[in-house]
């Protein structure tokens, strides 16, 4: 069975987004937020899968679109959560974030597709990564990674060769986490509900 994982935070003013205030007012970074995760979800949903999880932190919102199991997160440090949302799995499975609001259908498909591979990583331009997938997830292979750190990439990826996992690079993808992000994922997404709304920001002044 295959598994897309997406890992979020409630859109909630004031605990999410919080580094793109200022620019932006708390309750504007919660919407470019919400408008990330949607974005984020379609795209999942359009993907070829048998299971598609949300692992929130948080409640549901409108943003939540039919075809979604939704269970919490653990308790714990990232890697803690993010091993905890592996745990929920068996078979090949590709875990992202909310932070891609550019992430496509063909994309997470091309994550599943293991190949010869028995892991797929996707660096991110920050020095982390946006996605990781397992042919057969391990949840002990993120547990003790630093994670949020300029090397928590490099660290991530040694560990699955150091277990000796054949792994497949997906290509590298910025996370929206300040405002200079957020501008440019916006200009290269222009379609999607993140660049509409980073767009309609932009022009009411809020930069």
């Amino acid at each position: 069975m295959t598994t897309l994982l997406v890992i979020a935070k409630e859109p909630v003013p004031g605990r999410v987004k919080t580094r793109l205030s200022p620019p932006f007012s708390p309750e504007e970074a919660a919407r470019l937020a919400a408008a990330a995760l949607a974005d984020t979800l379609e795209a999942v949903r359009a993907t070829p899968a048998e299971r598609r999880v949300l692992v929130l932190d948080g409640r549901p919102g409108p943003w939540l679109p039919p075809g979604f199991e939704v269970v919490p997160q653990c308790d714990g440090t990232l890697d803690e959560r993010l091993a905890g949302a592996f745990a929920l799995s068996t078979g090949p499975t590709l875990l992202i974030g909310m932070d891609t609001p550019q992430v496509t259908p063909s994309l997470l498909a091309e994550g599943l597709d293991f190949g010869y591979a028995r892991a797929r990583f996707g660096p991110a331009a920050d020095g982390g990564f946006w996605a990781l997938g397992f042919a057969e997830p391990d949840p002990a292979l993120l547990r003790g990674v630093p994670m949020s750190v300029p090397g928590t990439g490099a660290a991530q990826r040694r560990r699955l060769t150091h277990a000796r996992l054949a792994v497949r690079d997906l290509p590298m993808l910025r996370d929206v986490d300040t405002a200079a992000d957020a501008s440019a994922v916006a200009a290269g997404a222009p379609g999607t509900r993140f660049g509409a709304l980073h767009a309609e920001l932009d022009r009411t002044g809020a930069r």
